[in-house]
């Protein structure tokens, strides 16, 4: 788990984050969304150490017990970074090396494994993303936009990690692809029972994946709960963002009537 308490962050005296609180747990996939601006990348972000927060404090669970991000030694925070995956918006792939090669990355810098480990090790990873195993030697421009996302998740997990972060995991996807990778990152969450945290305003992910939904506006958190709940959420700035095409309004009526 990661507990955000009462954090604030501000860049040149404007408040980006206004005491921000949220719980985000563990086995489930934890969204962050709202409209550009609202402050969901600054939090991501301030999360994993990238940003350093004016006030506040951000708790997370690790195996030393709960350690707050701020009071840290740099030994703990590369410490608690081998224990943080993270699948970029571009899925970041490595251009000069094969599949297998991308997902051995994090194993060669981090790990320590023997070679043979962790090629076992990068393997079994593909294997769980669905990745054909032809496809291992091949470069990432040979590969589909949906299968780098896949192999940007199998490195993401390569080290078992127990916290897993995503931002916009579905950008530049068809629709197709994008279920696809939405039920990858909930299986996988599930499974290995990791802390995901999902940056996206993607509608189709909040309604399929969303298990724990913190809805930002203006840098002030105006809504959390699930998938399921926000469909008799009262708040209107979440219901403008959320229903704002008229499917998701008839989706939501439909669901009201039931």
């Amino acid at each position: 788990m990661i507990q955000v308490k009462d954090v604030v962050k501000s860049f040149d005296g404007n408040v980006v984050l206004d005491h921000i609180s949220a719980d985000f747990e563990d086995g489930k996939v934890n969204m962050i969304i709202g409209q550009s601006g609202s402050g969901k990348t600054v939090l991501m972000k301030s999360m994993i150490g990238l940003h350093q927060i004016d006030e506040g404090e951000i708790v997370f669970d690790t195996r030393n017990g709960q350690q707050n991000l701020a009071g840290m030694t740099e030994k703990e925070v590369r410490m608690l970074h081998r224990e943080v995956g993270m699948l970029f918006q571009g899925a970041a792939l490595f251009d000069s090396m094969t599949v297998q090669e991308n997902v051995l990355f994090p194993l060669e810098m981090f790990s320590q494994m023997d070679k043979e480990e962790m090629v076992e090790r990068a393997r079994f990873c593909l294997t769980r993303v669905n990745m054909p195993e032809r496809a291992f030697g091949l470069m990432p421009s040979e590969i589909s936009g949906g299968m780098q996302k896949r192999v940007a998740i199998a490195r993401a997990i390569a080290l078992n990690p127990r916290y897993l972060f995503c931002d916009e995991p579905n950008s530049g996807l068809d629709p197709k692809t994008s279920l696809v990778i939405d039920q990858l990152i909930q299986d996988i969450t599930q499974e290995y029972n990791i802390c995901t945290i999902v940056n996206s305003h993607d509608m189709n992910s909040i309604m399929e994946i969303g298990d724990n939904i913190v809805f930002l506006r203006n840098g002030v958190k105006e809504w959390q709960g699930s998938r399921h709940e926000i469909f008799e959420a009262d708040n209107e700035a979440l219901n403008d963002f959320v229903f704002a095409s008229e499917l998701f309004k008839k989706v939501k009526s439909a669901a009201r009537s039931v």
